[in-house]
């Protein structure tokens, strides 16, 4: 068992192994004002999608947290496959995804390849953690002709990500159970553009010199970090690891932090990435080709393959912490 002091600080920018990292984390803030980006190339969206300024404003209760450095894609692990959705089948994201995390995550892992694989992150955390790619939308990318790519509508250079944070949070009103291992999440709405924004959209888009301010739309945080963040279900039904919509057995909490009944609280996940972005130039995530590239379909996957002990290390300290 870890004693207080095993768990250190950690922030955003910081990528190296280490133990579990418990911090208050500070976004990163540097200086800049915004500029006009215009998406004026073949495959990148309208103007209209750009905004400078953040129009939400985001309170979150203050709770224990845990953050896993898991690098930043140095690897270069990306594909345009889908092993919550899409199991089993190649392409069958038709786009492409950049992941952290457990280095053999593709269309045939499953849970006996996840647990016998390697991983960019500390602490045996053999997780997967990925989102759709982001791309300068004014050149040509690695996979101008392949699926996931060009082939579906998604072009331009693939950026790397400057920055990820993986952090965990407890309740702000109760305990939390450990998630059970091979848990499989998703949160945002891929289909959001021709879903005409419903319930599922959760994009959120900031600028790191605004902290605390989002949006559904692509910032424009000109010299700043822009960020990109997935906050996921926490409340687990207590006996599923995966539903039909990859939702119904992991849900979020009330307002206040409770889960709903016949539901039990679970560690939050929060997944941040942040990107420079050169100026000037136009950018937009990945997406299935009637989505148009709109930046409200952003989403993030999980598949939980911590080895149960570490997990259960995890939620006792979140709950000690309290």
């Amino acid at each position: 068992m870890f004693a207080r002091t095993d768990w250190q600080a950690g922030d955003v920018a910081r990528n190296k192994p280490a133990t579990f990292a418990v911090a208050v984390v500070a976004l990163l803030v540097v200086a800049g004002s915004a500029v006009l980006l215009r998406g004026t190339s073949t495959g990148a969206p309208s103007p209209d999608q750009y905004v400078s300024d953040l129009d939400q404003v985001l309170v979150e209760p203050k709770t224990p947290h845990v953050v896993i450095r898991c690098g930043t894609n140095e690897e270069r692990h990306l594909n345009a496959d889908n092993p919550v959705v899409s199991p089993g089948i190649p392409f069958g994201a038709h786009h492409t995804h950049e992941y952290v995390g457990n280095s053999s995550a593709d269309a045939m892992s499953t849970d006996e390849s996840l647990a016998a694989a390697t991983t960019t992150c500390e602490n045996d955390d053999l997780s997967t953690y990925y989102w759709p790619v982001l791309r300068l939308t004014d050149g040509v990318g690695h996979d101008e002709h392949a699926d996931g790519g060009g082939l579906h509508g998604n072009t331009g250079e693939v950026l790397r990500p400057r920055s990820v944070e993986i952090r965990y949070d407890g309740s702000p009103v109760s305990d939390v159970l450990p998630m059970p291992r091979f848990l499989r999440l998703i949160t945002g709405d891929p289909s959001a553009f021709t879903s005409d924004y419903g319930p599922l959209t959760r994009a959120r888009w900031g600028c790191s010199d605004q902290p605390g301010r989002f949006t559904t739309k692509y910032p424009l945080c000109g010299s700043a970090t822009t960020l990109r963040s997935y906050d996921f279900g926490s409340c687990w039904d207590g006996n599923n690891t995966d539903s039909a919509s990859h939702r119904t057995h992991v849900v979020f909490p009330l307002a206040g932090g409770m889960c709903p009944a016949k539901t039990f609280p679970i560690p939050r996940l929060h997944v941040t990435v942040g990107y420079d972005i050169p100026a000037g130039r136009p950018f937009a995530i990945d997406s299935f080709a009637e989505e148009l590239r709109d930046p409200a379909t952003d989403h993030g996957m999980y598949i939980n393959a911590m080895p149960e002990a570490r997990m259960a290390e995890l939620a006792g300290y979140l709950n000690r912490s309290r």
